[in-house]
């Protein structure tokens, strides 16, 4: 019985001591994160002069975002929601390219990622919150409207905010991410979308993908990034250093993922009708999202154009930026009646 006990303290002792150097190289990696933010806005001034971006982190409601704002301060403003597991780094490709439209560029790290503030449980992350905080960035900022540009997650918070707050919405652009009740009616049509979304049902549980997605976060960036994209250059090294730090700060994992968690929450406003006039940019390789939920959205969303990029994969911002950004300026450009 002794033997046995004994048995028991080593192996919790090793277990301890296990999490503890790992929490320690978490913590090493983490520290990285003002050199790095500061490096990636010197380069992005440094290559387009009169940017005059910088990162401040802006109080909304209590939650503090942090936030890269860059272009023009009278320009009208265009907020940038980046997805999972990215940061506002994400749309370095597209920043520059708004500012030199004239538009006041607003691109905060969401709830939960990277610098900005990760309320503890799952319900703050519900759709309605995030929304909110697009709504409290637009009002901080002297403005009644923005133009929303968003991918992935920041996607969902994208539909559901044109949604909810039409009359803050200039114009929506949405980059691979679904329409809700498109996402509803491929789960229902058949398995090619359910198989697809498998990472959804693992997110469910409790800090086990947590733990397996920090374990080697610079791994878990490298896969994430510069393994699933069709073109090579999409991501630099240094961009996934970034993305390891991000993923690697205190509670950012557990935020992050809870943004799935808090699906059990759903929005308020369930039909997600949108009335504004809406762009959806596709890279038609995406490994996790089938190009038939960019089919048949009228009934929902009847004011939209569609772009779709044949050798992209979901990082599409980033691995077709040129054509991106023209896709985004015609439509910018573009006169629409109202609906």
């Amino acid at each position: 019985m002794a033997k046995s006990k004994f048995s028991w303290l080593v192996k919790a002792g090793l277990l301890g001591t296990a999490v503890y150097l790992h929490k320690q190289q978490l913590s090493k990696l983490a520290r990285k994160t003002d050199t790095l933010t500061a490096q990636a806005v010197a380069e992005l001034n440094a290559a387009h002069p009169g940017l005059n971006a910088a990162c401040h982190f802006i109080d909304v409601d209590g939650v503090i975002l942090h936030t890269l704002i860059a272009g023009p301060a009278d320009g009208p403003l265009a907020v940038l929601l980046h997805g999972f597991p990215e940061h506002w780094v994400s749309w370095r490709k597209q920043i520059p390219t708004l500012a030199q439209a004239g538009y006041r560029v607003i691109a905060p790290d969401q709830r939960g990622y990277n610098r900005s503030d990760k309320p503890r449980g799952i319900r703050p992350y519900r759709l309605d919150a995030l929304t909110q905080d697009v709504a409290g960035l637009i009002h901080k900022y002297g403005s009644e409207t923005a133009v929303i540009i968003a991918h992935d997650w920041g996607g969902g918070v994208g539909w559901q905010f044109a949604a909810d707050y039409p009359e803050m919405t200039d114009k929506l652009i949405i980059m691979n991410a679904p329409h809700p009740q498109a996402m509803w009616r491929e789960f229902r049509k058949g398995w090619e979308q359910r198989l697809k979304s498998w990472y959804m049902l693992f997110f469910q549980l409790p800090l086990l993908p947590e733990l397996i997605f920090t374990l080697n976060p610079r791994q878990t960036a490298q896969q994430s990034f510069q393994q699933m994209t069709l073109q090579p250059d999409a991501f630099s090294d240094d961009e996934v250093e970034m993305m390891a730090v991000a993923m690697s700060q205190p509670r950012a994992m557990t935020s992050m993922i809870n943004w799935y968690r808090a699906l059990r929450y759903p929005a308020a406003n369930q039909t997600a009708y949108i009335s504004v006039p809406t762009l959806l940019i596709w890279g038609e390789q995406d490994f996790a999202l089938s190009k038939a939920l960019t089919e048949d959205l009228e009934e929902w969303v009847p004011n939209l154009q569609r772009h779709n990029i044949p050798n992209s994969n979901h990082w599409v911002q980033n691995e077709a930026p040129e054509e991106v950004n023209q896709a985004m300026l015609a439509f910018l450009k573009r006169p629409f009646a109202t609906i």
